[in-house]
């Protein structure tokens, strides 16, 4: 049942990606009666989904790849709904309810049948060090998505292009706060995350974890992320500059993920 309840999720994302694009681009609220419920239609969906699937393959937390793409889904979906509760925009979901809709395309009709070497797996720590981390990630491109937004809406303003049809974005400072936010919930995800990750792997491997490229990464992406943080924050970093800077974080997370294959501590499986 876990895949007719995934699949009926997906089906309601697409439903959702679909209406919030007239409802930003040309200011229908009607459109944006469909996509609000659709959106939490699909997340209950989603969430009994990956409850089930879990709990068929007999662990509490996502390992694989499928079952993490779901999961990252479903946090994007949630993130939308959270920026949309707060600040009453949904620019956001013309960008992030499409990629929960292509996170859960592939677990949902293309299940895979992965298994994970990692020790402890039924671990409550190892399930919140993932969470953790995946609450981080999502965070990180949320604000990512906000900058560009932000860069948009400036120069729309300083063109005074206005027209109608035209996506009708918040002003810069509301913006501006959601990709702060978004960073400043991020950060203590991602410490807490890189912490119980730490002592898990110092338990199961010994010192010599520490030497493992995905682990000296990550650490390089916690280090980068402060930084963003620092310097948004004490410069008033905004514009192109900071979406500049969102993009190099959100590259050293990607190369965190590839790392995943050169790991000896740290890998997914392949099916």
């Amino acid at each position: 049942m876990s895949l007719l309840w995934l699949r009926v999720a997906v089906f309601l994302y697409g439903v959702a990606a679909l209406a919030v694009l007239p409802a930003a681009l040309y200011d229908r609220p009607r459109w944006r009666h469909i996509a609000i419920p659709a959106t939490i239609a699909a997340l209950l969906f989603h969430f009994v989904s990956l409850a089930e699937m879990l709990n068929a393959a007999h662990h509490a937390l996502p390992v694989d790849t499928h079952e993490t793409q779901s999961f990252s889904g479903l946090l994007l979906g949630l993130g939308f709904l959270l920026v949309f509760w707060r600040y009453r925009t949904i620019a956001l979901g013309i960008f992030l309810l499409p990629l929960a809709f292509l996170l859960g395309l592939l677990p949902a009709f293309h299940p895979g049948f992965e298994a994970s070497a990692i020790p402890g797996l039924h671990s409550g720590w190892l399930f919140l060090h993932i969470a953790l981390l995946l609450a981080a990630y999502a965070a990180l491109f949320v604000s990512l998505v906000a900058s560009v937004l932000y860069l948009v809406q400036e120069r729309r303003l300083k063109s005074k292009a206005l027209a109608p049809g035209r996506i009708k974005l918040p002003p810069l400072e509301t913006i501006d706060s959601i990709a702060l936010r978004a960073l400043l919930f991020g950060l203590p995800c991602m410490t807490a995350g890189l912490l119980i990750g730490s002592f898990l792997a110092e338990l199961t491997f010994g010192p010599s974890y520490f030497g493992d490229p995905k682990i000296l990464l990550a650490f390089a992406m916690w280090l980068a992320y402060i930084g963003m943080i620092y310097i948004r924050r004490h410069s008033g970093l905004r514009g192109r500059r900071a979406v500049y800077l969102s993009s190099f974080v959100f590259l050293v997370i990607l190369c965190v993920w590839a790392s995943n294959q050169f790991s000896a501590v740290h890998r997914f499986t392949a099916p």
